[in-house]
């Protein structure tokens, strides 16, 4: 790009970003910050979505969401395997009746940020209480939100599904209505009762999308809750531009707490300890993310140090590494730093199972025979090879197993039974009647057109999947049609099980297989199961596992049922990629979060020292 086009681009940026703000009219300085300020800069390669908890399904909406909002648990910032602490609550939950209630007590005098919907309350905040909790959690199974994360609590806690169900009838949901499940027997004490033993749903508690919302709030904001979160947390949002520009202030009352994490034996973190323990949480003031999509403009703003860390710029990994994985001489000499690590992910592409689409007929939906050839004809002849070392230019790994690396439940000796093999997926096409016809393309076996639809984003690493998704269905004679929108419209229409085939990503909200292994849950089609997969056994072996802690026996049934997913070819695991973080010599306190976890309150900027 010349310089010239650099200047426009920014000049046309700087028009969109003076159109339909959302709050407060200060502007993001494009430039480095100045020596004493304590304000963190970033890109998102992809737009937010919104950040209402319950709405919201994205990891980037989730890392506003982390900063704002407080669940109840969280984990410790350093520990590897991640390890469960307090955070709003003031203990780790008490569990009895054989894992079947949770008790917990909420620390006192923790405040939501100020905000227009505490009229009439003194400095116009409001006491956090353990009743807010109980309405969040609600709020999840309120069929007008259409949540994505409903599973978390489906079928899960006493009375709730009941209060659901009636909401769906009369088109109300009563949240005033007494449930058995939930118990405040006073301000600052939440018991939740659940319908069977699990022994893992502390995790639940620590996902950050079950934070505690303020219902005036929810209330005032009506269908504008993804612009308006009003929480306890370090930062509240102070400037939002939708796709564009997303600010974050630190919340001047927020509660006292101090830095202090678990280092270990790691070297590394024992100098962050060193460096940030004791030191009042958030150190950083400010937080400016700025959305741009294609991976060279974010290495430029990198380079000019109009951001201060870079999360993911895979494409473009030659230009700062090494072919051994480190960080080339000319970066580390300007003290740049870059922390690498895999993902704890996986990435697969999806496949519709259900037999329409609509009212539509979906040639690749359904369990028949020659419905399952199909989807794993097209497995087979998807190179991830290339996904991998040409479109990620080696930045992934191959991942075989639904679970990853680092979450209970992964097995690493486990290896996928669907291998690239082109030719046999010629043959398994031509068995089960997929014709060829003349101009190479095969038809049904009834005859008709046949003719696949592959969903991505506009964007220029998109563009190389698309590329690749062709060729490959070339292989074996098989049109398909790209289709493009923008990642928001994407992903509500794979909750709404809308899409034929498309790849996505899951990257884990808490530690835990379970995280994993819903995805491909039949209740949850229409939520995190875009695959829209209902599988009777798969089902019955999911319901099992959730009653068995992290053990043997557990990741026995999590092994069948990986089986049976690659029997019906509900899915293609590609891979997990590999997190490259470039940070400049000021920032301070970064370690890549296990799970979803907001780092940002965790970090500190220092651009006085020596850089």
């Amino acid at each position: 790009m010349t310089k010239a086009c650099v200047f426009i681009a920014i000049l046309f940026a700087a028009i969109l970003v003076g159109c339909g703000e959302r709050a407060s009219p200060d502007s993001v300085s494009p430039h480095a910050g100045s020596p004493g300020e304590k304000a963190l800069r970033l890109t998102f390669s992809t737009a937010e979505t919104g950040f209402d908890p319950v709405k919201v399904s994205d990891y980037y909406s989730g890392l506003v969401i982390s900063a704002i909002f407080e669940p109840l648990l969280t984990y410790d910032y350093l520990a590897r395997p991640a390890r469960l602490v307090p955070n709003i609550a003031t203990a780790l939950p008490q569990i009895s009746d054989d894992g079947k209630t949770y008790t917990l007590t909420i620390r006192r005098g923790v405040y939501f940020t100020p905000d227009a919907a505490f009229k009439g309350l003194p400095d116009s905040r409001r006491e956090l209480t353990s009743a807010d909790y109980v309405y969040s959690i609600k709020r999840f199974l309120d069929p007008k939100n259409r949540s994505p994360y409903a599973f978390l609590f489906e079928g899960k806690i006493v009375g709730l599904d009941r209060l659901a169900a009636n909401a769906k009838k009369s088109g109300h949901f009563d949240y005033d209505a007494a449930v058995a499940g939930f118990e405040t027997p006073d301000r600052y004490t939440l018991r939740i009762r659940l319908t069977d033993t699990d022994f893992n749903f502390s995790h639940v508690l620590a996902f950050n999308l079950v934070g505690a919302v303020a219902r005036e709030a929810i209330v005032a904001y009506g269908d504008d809750t993804n612009a308006h979160p009003v929480g306890t947390g370090a930062y509240q949002l102070k400037r939002y531009v939708r796709s564009s520009k997303i600010v974050l202030e630190k919340n001047a009352g927020f509660r006292e707490l101090r830095w202090s994490a678990d280092a270990g034996s790691d070297t590394a973190d024992q100098a962050i300890a060193a460096r940030m323990t004791g030191k009042k949480i958030p150190q950083i003031e400010r937080v400016e993310i700025s959305v741009m999509d294609e991976a060279q403009s974010r290495w430029l703003a990198f380079q000019r140090r109009e951001t201060d860390i870079e999360y993911q710029l895979e494409e473009l990994a030659p230009k700062f590494m090494t072919m051994d994985g480190k960080l080339k001489p000319e970066y580390t000499s300007q003290g740049i730093r870059m922390e690498r690590s895999v993902d704890a992910e996986i990435i697969y592409l999806f496949f519709n199972t259900q037999e329409k689409i609509g009212n539509a007929p979906n040639p690749i939906g359904g369990f028949s025979k020659e419905k399952i050839a199909l989807r794993r004809a097209i497995a087979m002849a998807y190179n991830i090879d290339d996904q991998i070392n040409v479109i990620r230019k080696g930045q992934a790994v191959r991942t075989h197993y639904p679970i990853p690396p680092g979450i209970a439940g992964h097995e690493p000796a486990y290896r996928n039974s669907i291998a690239y093999d082109p030719q046999l997926a010629n043959a398994l096409l031509d068995k089960f009647g997929y014709t060829r016809g003349a101009d190479g393309y095969r038809t049904l076996p009834n005859g008709n057109l046949l003719i696949l639809k592959y969903y991505s984003t506009p964007t220029e690493r998109d563009r190389q999947f698309d590329e690749l998704m062709k060729r490959s269905l070339d292989a074996i004679g098989i049109r398909v049609e790209i289709h493009k929108d923008r990642f928001a419209e994407l992903i509500k229409l794979a909750n709404q099980c809308r899409l034929m085939m498309k790849s996505a990503a899951w990257i884990a909200d808490y530690p835990d297989g379970d995280n994993f292994m819903q995805l491909l849950y039949g209740p949850n089609a229409g939520q995190t199961n875009s695959a829209c997969y209902k599988s009777p056994e798969y089902d019955k072996r999911y319901e099992q596992s959730r009653r068995l802690p992290d053990g043997p026996q557990r990741n026995h049934l999590y092994r069948e049922m990986a089986r049976q997913m690659e029997a019906d070819t509900a899915w293609l695991l590609t891979d997990s990629r590999y997190r490259n973080v470039l940070l400049h010599p000021y920032v301070a306190g970064y370690k890549k979060s296990a799970v979803n976890v907001s780092e940002w309150m965790y970090m500190g900027i220092d651009r006085q020292g020596p850089h």
